[in-house]
């Protein structure tokens, strides 16, 4: 049942915004003659390494500085990419691999094979599913750059304060997925962009719901400082 509504909705999806894809295109290769889109590799379900396409929000070959996590003043982004990342704008693409069944609508969101190498055994759990475009995480950390906003090391930063939780919530989604959480998650999603404190209380009054641990629920809430956290609990 899945699939199939991730097969229409995609469908669907990129029927109507396929001009806008075409324009964006041509908008991003016009700001350097390069190729406007961006694709790395993922590991998907069952670990399974997978080519994501995404708008192109960072100046070519950006991946050589080693650097996974971006903060919010990363000279690797381009003024264009920066209003794209801004709206979620560089992530439509990624309808085509929703299309293709190498992503979800809804699912944790897939990394890159340096990070998951330093999975805890707890979160492999995350590959049982396919990952997502959306999810808890997407909502609770879509300020993620400016979390690591200043930070000496982004990555170090990344993996402390935000991958603990990211992954909690990951698997949350995973023990407690239905059709009909995805369609509230893809709500809420477009919610956030116009009032993120809404769709973060909703997510607090659903993971009550759900009735997880009270840290993760004070994190998710966002209004308390992150502080590091180690993964290796997990």
């Amino acid at each position: 049942m899945k699939r199939s509504f991730d097969i229409v909705l995609s469908a669907i999806s990129l029927t109507i915004i396929f001009p806008i894809i075409i324009l964006l295109a041509v908008i991003l290769w016009l700001q350097d003659f390069k190729n406007p889109f961006y694709i790395p590799r993922r590991v998907g379900e069952n670990g399974k390494i997978f080519k994501m396409v995404k708008f192109r929000s960072m100046i070519v070959d950006a991946e050589l500085s080693g650097i996974n996590s971006t903060s919010l003043e990363d000279h690797r982004i381009t003024p264009i990419g920066r209003i794209l990342r801004a709206y979620k704008l560089d992530e439509v693409t990624q309808l085509f691999n929703i299309l293709t069944g190498s992503m979800s609508f809804v699912g944790p969101r897939p990394n890159v094979q340096d990070e998951v190498k330093l999975y805890t055994q707890t979160e492999m759990k995350l590959f049982s599913v396919k990952p997502g475009v959306t999810d808890f995480s997407s909502i609770v950390f879509s300020d993620e750059a400016e979390i690591l906003s200043g930070k000496e090391d982004p990555n170090l930063s990344y993996n402390q304060l935000i991958r603990p939780w990211k992954s909690r919530l990951g698997i949350i989604y995973i023990e407690n997925q239905s059709l009909w959480l995805d369609f509230q998650l893809i709500f809420y999603t477009f919610v956030s962009l116009i009032s993120k404190e809404r769709a973060v209380n909703w997510i607090v009054n659903k993971l009550n719901q759900f009735s997880v641990d009270e840290e993760v629920i004070k994190v998710a809430s966002r209004k308390h400082k992150l502080i590091p956290s180690d993964p290796y609990e997990l």
